[in-house]
């Protein structure tokens, strides 16, 4: 059987459907701490980044929340610098009974993300 040759493949990077986009470039930079990356033209996509991880806006009237998982080295080190940045934290850190150290973030049109790591 032939085995093709796998190439190295980078992080996902999520387009998120939101209502503004520079509103949501403004509180990704402002309380998650990204860097805005671009910004079209006629403001309907846009990015932000942050040590290796970018995310699109798209312009939609009717987002729909999404979730992703994040996964953080230092977990109550994150916990704490989101805590600090005033997210909003809409499920607090803990440990869950499948092994991970958890919590939950929610942005400006809904969409969530968990920071985890393994206990």
């Amino acid at each position: 059987m032939n085995n093709p040759i796998k190439t190295k493949f980078g992080p996902p990077v999520p387009e998120l459907p939101v209502l503004d986009v520079e509103k949501a470039q403004a509180y990704y930079r402002d309380v998650l701490g990204f860097e805005i990356a671009w910004t079209l033209e006629d403001k309907t996509m846009g990015a932000v980044g942050r040590e290796g991880i970018a995310i699109f806006f798209a312009q939609h009237p009717h987002p729909a929340p999404t979730q992703h998982w994040i996964f953080a080295e230092d977990i109550d080190a994150t916990y704490h610098e989101m805590k600090t940045r005033n997210a909003n934290i809409v499920d607090n850190i803990e440990n869950k009974p499948w092994n991970l150290r958890q919590f939950t973030i929610e942005d400006l049109d809904g969409h969530r993300f968990t920071f985890h790591c393994d206990v």
